[in-house]
């Protein structure tokens, strides 16, 4: 049986592919979301970022990284931004010595308030092209996670 990938393949696949529609429709939404950012200085990564640290005790990098579901250095090099613009800082574990903790500060805080209303607006746009099966679609996200 021949495994030769031929043009009709690449048409199936690319028809079928929830992997590559997923990877097209996450780029899609991150491009709409940070253009809605825009005007606040963020993207729609950073923003989820400083989100995953609005908790009331600074989450370990590994509990924010399990949440966005990135390797922890993804976590720690996306931090640094953060960290320079003075939005959120990183310190030791104070439980445990050879882990890190972050938190959002008074600033970071301030900017997720003043993103959440933009968030809010984008994504009931959003969500009102989507026809009713907003939640259908998150059930489905869901459970490939």
């Amino acid at each position: 049986m021949s495994t030769a990938a031929t043009y009709a393949t690449t048409l199936h696949i690319k028809d079928h592919c929830l992997c590559l529609h997923a990877q097209r429709a996450a780029r899609t939404l991150s491009r709409r979301f940070d253009e809605a950012f825009r005007p606040l200085g963020i993207t729609s990564g950073q923003f989820s970022l400083l989100n995953s640290l609005n908790r009331p005790d600074p989450p370990t990098i590994g509990a924010v990284a399990s949440l966005l579901a990135m390797d922890r250095s993804t976590v720690t090099a996306n931090l640094k931004p953060l960290e320079r613009a003075g939005l959120a800082t990183v310190s030791v574990d104070a439980k445990d010595r050879r882990g890190r903790r972050a938190a959002l500060t008074d600033k970071g805080r301030a900017l997720l308030a003043a993103a959440t209303p933009v968030w809010i607006g984008e994504h009931a746009r959003l969500e009102a092209g989507l026809d009713g099966e907003a939640e259908a679609l998150r059930a489905g996200l869901r459970g490939l996670g």
